[in-house]
């Protein structure tokens, strides 16, 4: 299906936001000026739920006929599909499935799954992985067929759907038959971060941080789990240079690690195709969208 014209629509693209990170907004940011710049909506907001402007304040503004609400998250998981649709009214306390689309009087509001768990992130962590080695060759890019890859993720057990989402992703990259291995390790689950030199056959190792932020997991937390000293950390993150530096030599392993993923500029086509995709929620969804394509405003 191609990308459709959505004159008549706002997007809002929303992130969970932090009230001490603000880096944590920035992705969400990115995202929103490129899909102003790719000129399909006629409206394009950014929200959070945990900081301004706050998605329900950000929702209660908007007045165009159809409005697209897009999580920035990388899972299904407790906020994404349970604490937000609640507090939205798209789920009701206990429910499980629920109804992504609902009218409220002469508007449409579609509630579309989260960019991580789509299928064309797989694509975008692949990337990922290939820029860390090749701006790091030393001397030259390791061999894929030599190299571990781990996909990094958070991991809860207050949702198995946020362990699901990198494990997904994960069994999406290993099929492809690119590296000699890959794994998944998570921050509060097993396996953890840290075991991955235990994990790995090969002395290459190549980790990439599933979080949509460079924020203080993905930019400080992992990188200490990995064996980097935490003062050396701050110190480098205060002189605004990367807290780890590629390839890093660690316990008989040469590793590499990549940005996270959700300043990627592949990401916006995930955003899109998520919204082409939401419109399968309507039944007459091809009386509610002209078939005509976004106009890009370069």
């Amino acid at each position: 299906m191609s990308a459709e014209e959505f004159a008549d629509a706002a997007l809002v693209l929303f992130g969970h936001g932090s009230s001490i990170n603000a880096e944590s907004a920035a992705p969400v940011y990115v995202q929103a000026a490129e899909m102003r710049r790719r000129n399909c909506f006629a409206e394009v907001r950014e929200a959070f739920w945990k900081q301004e402007p706050r998605l329900p304040e950000v929702l209660s503004t908007l007045t165009r006929p159809r409005v697209f609400l897009l999580p920035l998250f990388v899972s299904e998981g407790f906020f994404s599909n349970t604490v937000i649709p609640e507090a939205l009214g798209f789920r009701r306390a206990g429910e499980g499935a629920f109804d992504r689309v609902q009218r409220r009087g002469a508007q449409t509001l579609f509630y579309c799954k989260p960019i991580g768990t789509h299928q064309s992130m797989a694509g975008v962590l692949l990337s990922l992985a290939r820029g860390a080695t090749k701006k790091a060759p030393f001397p030259r890019p390791p061999e894929p067929k030599d190299t571990t890859l781990f996909i990094a993720g958070h991991g809860t057990t207050r949702n198995e759907n946020s362990r699901a989402a990198i494990e997904l992703q994960t069994a999406r990259l290993a099929s492809l038959g690119l590296y000699a291995a890959v794994h998944a390790v998570f921050l509060e689950e097993e396996p953890r971060i840290g075991q991955c030199y235990e994990i790995a056959q090969t002395r290459n190792i190549v980790i990439v941080p599933f979080f949509i932020s460079e924020g203080e997991h993905a930019g400080a937390d992992i990188p200490v789990l990995l064996g980097e000293p935490e003062r050396t950390v701050r110190q480098r993150l205060s002189s605004g240079l990367p807290a780890w530096r590629n390839p890093t030599e660690r316990r008989g392993k040469r590793v590499w690690y990549s940005a996270s993923a959700g300043s990627d500029p592949r990401i916006a086509d995930v955003v899109m195709e998520r919204v082409i995709e939401s419109l399968e929620f309507l039944s007459d969804k091809a009386s509610l969208c002209p078939p005509q394509g976004c106009q890009d405003a370069r």
